[in-house]
């Protein structure tokens, strides 16, 4: 039966045979552009099993970093001593200064600690302080250094490869140290290497994960580190020899390499701004498959500065990925932006406060004179639910109120520590306080991590990071001279630090519910869509 509806004049046949199927200007297969965010809410999923697996895999570094920093105080502790029969020395003392040699011995032996192998009491005491800065003098350095080569040549995953290899390896030669100084520089070097891990890890754990669920789980980052400390307490318990401890905490490292590593991806976000967008497609396809979802053919990956333009492509999406070039930042790009060195400059001082009190607290054990294992046994879990809490809070009450809150929690018991003696109950209630202040300063350190990520876009977030890192090394350098101190003081340096820290994040915007930049440029339009609206 014929169509009555067709028309029966030769020249409109023509004519429509002649017209071209599309309009002018419009491309038949125009792929979906997408950001790394949109493309993991929508089609990948954005805390998988993939997610899950990569995030335990990767965050087990922390623990390594824990070995590697919190082993000194092991290693450097000052032992029991005791007087030798017959010598004529005041078993009472608190001190052996002024007794003559051969009159007392260490308990346990010279080989129990690096103090009773070289003799740093008396006149030398500052020489224990003086090496654990070294080392977060190394950590300062190796931060800023890896943090760099993380965001440009070796990529996430190649960079803690090879501060793995170096922890490894300086761990272990550690224990070989034939004199003091020798000891400082292989702990200079170790804290190079020990810098990069838990940067590193942070970020390559983190970034593969979607906006909605990146903040909890970069919270929850840290339970890896306290659990490393808690595990460390148990390594020294069974190994009192300070040489034979370096090695025990330094063979996780191999073993991460060996068994680990491998099963580990790098990061979709460094392969997107690096150019390799086939790369970063191929594991967006392998992320969505093992989350049992689908990613579309027609869905390409994007810069966030190219998604937010209304450009359509030139050419198909196989001869895209081809001419991408690398897209790479720098600090002196974080400096220029007025929005970013804002940002930079008080995430520098929160962190150099917050490791100043973190690792003062962790270190003043020594001074508390109560068992040593103990206490940072507890110090260690004490942490754990500081981490649960502020996880739990993160997305209800927002980074900075958070960040401000644990700040002043922190600060208060370490005023209250300051007012405790050493006598009877009051040296219980001062170590409470200790715990209580770790408990807070841990909140906040962990805290320091996710929102300092969110501060700053792709191209510059791990150099802006290490800056952040470097500047609590600093913070960590200054830390043992302040525990030297000894009695009440250094609480009150760690009081200060949290109420000064707390004040300054005020000036901090809120990064809830808002996009994980890939550029600087994407930023600033981010930046100032938002203020427009």
């Amino acid at each position: 039966m014929a169509d009555t509806t067709a028309s029966s004049d030769p020249r409109d046949v023509n004519s429509e045979l002649r017209s071209p199927l599309l309009e002018p200007g419009k491309k038949s297969s125009e792929p979906e552009k997408l950001c790394i965010d949109e493309m993991l809410r929508m089609y990948c999923g954005e805390f998988g099993w993939w997610q899950l697996k990569h995030f335990v895999l990767t965050s087990l570094a922390w623990a390594l970093e824990a070995f590697h920093t919190m082993v000194m105080i092991f290693a450097d502790r000052e032992p029991g001593w005791s007087c030798v029969s017959g010598s004529g020395c005041d078993a009472t003392a608190k001190t052996v200064c002024g007794f003559e040699p051969g009159s007392w011995e260490w308990t346990g032996g010279s080989s129990s600690s690096t103090i009773s192998e070289w003799g740093l009491v008396c006149g030398y005491k500052y020489r224990v302080g003086l090496a654990q800065a070294f080392f977060f003098g190394g950590c300062m350095i190796g931060a800023g250094i890896f943090g760099h080569l993380s965001d440009s040549k070796l990529g996430r995953k190649g960079s803690l490869t090879v501060v793995c290899i170096l922890n490894a390896l300086f761990g272990c030669l550690t224990a070989f140290s034939p004199d003091y100084w020798t000891y400082v520089l292989l702990r200079v070097l170790t804290g190079f290497s020990t810098g990069g891990v838990g940067l590193c890890a942070f970020v390559l754990a983190t970034e593969p994960v979607g906006p909605t669920k990146r903040g909890v789980a970069g919270m929850s980052t840290f339970y890896f580190f306290s659990t490393g400390i808690a595990l460390l307490s148990g390594i020294a318990y069974i190994f009192r020899s300070w040489r034979t401890l370096y090695i025990a905490s330094s063979i996780p490292s191999l073993l991460f390499l060996v068994i680990v590593l491998p099963f580990i991806s790098e990061s979709p976000r460094w392969y997107l701004v690096r150019g390799k967008v086939k790369e970063a497609m191929t594991l967006m396809h392998n992320i969505a498959k093992t989350n049992g979802k689908h990613l579309p053919d027609g869905v390409v990956l994007a810069l966030d500065e190219e998604t937010n333009k209304d450009s359509n492509y030139e050419q198909p999406c196989k001869e895209q990925l081809e001419i991408k070039e690398a897209i790479s930042g720098s600090l002196i790009d974080v400096v220029r932006s007025p929005i970013t060195r804002t940002r930079l400059v008080l995430a520098v001082a929160i962190n150099f406060l917050c490791s100043v009190v973190y690792y003062g607290l962790s270190l003043n054990v020594v001074n508390l004179e109560t068992n040593l294992y103990l206490n940072v046994l507890l110090n260690a879990v004490a942490e754990m639910p500081a981490f649960t809490i502020t996880a739990v809070l993160l997305d209800k009450f927002g980074r900075k109120p958070l960040a401000i809150g644990t700040l002043w929690f922190s600060g208060f018991f370490c005023f209250l520590g300051s007012l405790m003696t050493s006598v009877g109950i009051w040296k219980i209630v001062r170590m409470a306080c200790g715990i209580l202040g770790i408990f807070g300063m841990a909140g906040t350190y962990n805290l320091l991590f996710i929102y300092t990520a969110e501060l700053f876009p792709t191209v510059v977030r791990n150099a802006a990071l290490g800056c952040a890192t470097q500047a609590a090394q600093m913070g960590a350098i200054l830390a043992p001279f302040v525990v030297v101190l000894g009695g009440g003081l250094p609480f009150v340096v760690f009081g200060v630090c949290g109420t000064l820290g707390g004040i300054l994040a005020f000036y901090l915007p809120e990064t809830l519910h808002k996009p994980l930049y890939d550029t600087m440029g994407g930023m600033e339009d981010g930046e100032s869509a938002c203020r427009v609206v």
